[in-house]
Parts: structure tokens; sequence; C-alpha cells
């Protein structure tokens, strides 16, 4: 099962009428005179890796099981300001006051260590329900909506008010991965050096991490299941497939084995002709259709 693309070529003769004015112009086809346009179609047929092609049709663990990962996403960086979490218990009554006296006369508060790292490490849980690789804009965001929701928070002397704080997390944020990557969290040990090939160990080679609005990136397994339990579910899912008015049952096994087909699509890039061979029930009307 390749991807088919189609290209389409319009050409219009300089001469015409139409053509001297703004593309928007054209509003139908049925205007311009068939012997000063042409229209050309091509279709390209192609059997890439799934990789290659759009993942998120994938099926996803939307139900609402308890045994959804912890890693699961299920929304996208938010479009509009970050929404700052609430901090621990004594750091929401520290900043309160803080931001009473900065209303007052503009005080600046200096966070002492322990308040800065309760700070930090809200804003790096808020922060991973969207995405375990933030980039610069993500961090500025971040610390743009944290001095806007804390004015005591500002910066003197930074131009923007919260250059610090970008850069604090964006030191934190790689040493946490690597306790994630101890951990074996599937979303850091698809770049882990050992998974990458010979001769291009590069930390930086094909870092594979999620597009914008891209959500189930590469989830953790389900609580209690390895891989074996899920490769087990996988082979049984070849007889449930062919059997009758068993749409639901299917559901709940595709929806449980989401990580491993993510993790199987993301290590091993697979043609999508063998991902149809190992997964025929993601090819159905019924996974297609509700993804």
């Amino acid at each position: 099962m390749g991807c088919l693309r189609l290209l389409v070529n319009f050409q219009t003769n300089s001469d015409s009428p139409v053509a001297l004015g703004e593309p928007d112009d054209i509003v139908t086809l049925s205007l311009l005179p068939p012997s000063q346009a042409s229209t050309t179609f091509h279709f390209l047929n192609s059997s890439p890796s799934v990789s290659e092609c759009d993942t998120n049709i994938l099926s996803s663990p939307e139900s609402t099981s308890s045994s959804h990962s912890t890693s699961s996403r299920s929304a996208g960086w938010p479009s509009g300001i970050f929404p700052v979490p609430r901090f621990s218990y004594d750091a929401e009554l520290e900043l309160e006051k803080a931001n009473a006296a900065f209303q007052k006369d503009g005080t600046l508060l200096n966070p002492r260590h322990k308040l800065k790292c309760a700070i930090l490490d809200g804003l790096k849980e808020e922060i991973l329900k969207f995405k375990i690789y933030p980039n610069a804009s993500d961090f500025a965001d971040v610390a743009s909506a944290l001095v806007k929701a804390h004015p005591c928070l500002r910066e003197p002397g930074s131009a923007s008010g919260y250059d610090g704080w970008k850069v604090s997390l964006q030191w934190k944020f790689p040493s946490f991965r690597r306790q994630l990557q101890e951990l074996e969290t599937p979303e850091r040990t698809v770049n882990a050096l050992k998974n990458k090939p010979d001769g291009k160990c590069s930390p930086a080679y094909r870092v594979k991490k999620p597009r914008r609005a891209e959500v189930n990136y590469c989830p953790n397994y389900p609580s209690g299941e390895t891989t074996e339990t899920l490769e087990q579910m996988r082979v049984l899912l070849f007889a449930e497939v062919n059997k009758r008015h068993n749409e639901e049952n299917v559901k709940k096994m595709m929806d449980k084995t989401f990580a491993l087909r993510r993790l199987e699509i993301l290590q091993d890039c697979p043609m999508v002709a063998d991902f149809k061979l190992r997964w025929p029930a993601l090819f159905q009307v019924n996974e297609v259709s509700g993804a």
C-alpha cells in the first residue's frame, strides 16, 4: 500500500485577459477560454515507509480506559498564552505577598533557591503535558506567561523581563530528559544512541519528536503491560479481526496496543505494506473512519 500524490500544473496564456489580473480574479475555470488555459495532472504512486506518511491517522487511545500511560498527551501546544499552573502551597503564599508589594510600590522579588526550584518544577510539569522537546520559542512563551501571571518575578535589567527564566527552563530540560532515559521511557529511548545507525551515533542525528499539534507521539506502555504481552495481543488480533460483529473488542485491543505500534513506526520505519501485514485491523474501515 503506497501513498498516492497528485500534482496539478495550471498554466494560462500570458495574453489572456484573466491572466493579466490578480490571481484572486480567477473565480472558476469555466471562465477561461480552452485555447488559453491548460491543466496537467500528475499522479505519483510510491511506497514510502510509514514514518514518511502522516501518522496522525493511526488509531489512538481515546477511550476512557484506566490503563492509559502517564505520557499520553491529548492536546497540542497552547495557541494563546501558556497556562501557568498553581505551584506548591508555600510558593503560592510567597508569590501572593510579593505580587501585592509589586502592585503597591513596584518592588521586584528576588526568589530564594527553594522558591525558584518550586516554580521551575511546576512549569516543567505543565510543559510535559504538551511536549518533552520544547524549543526556544516554547520556553519564551512559558517565561513570558510566568511574569504576566506574577509580575513580581520580572527581572531588572532584562529587555523582556523574563530572559533568565527562559534560560533556566532551557537548562532544566536536558537534565530531566536524561533522567527519563534512565527510566527507559519510550519517548527518550527512541532517541538513544544505541538506537541510531552505525556511524551516525550523534545526539543531534534525527531526533524524533512530535510535530506541532501532534499528540500521543510515543506513549509509555499501559500499566502492567510489556513488549511481550502486547506482542501476544497483536497476534491474537489476527483471529479477532476475522470474527463477525467483533468491532468493539478489536477497538479495545487496538487502543491497548497503540504504544507498541507507535514505537515500531519510530524505531523501525517499516514500509506501509509490511506494516499492514503486522496490523491488518488498523486498515479496516472502522479504524480509519474513527481515527
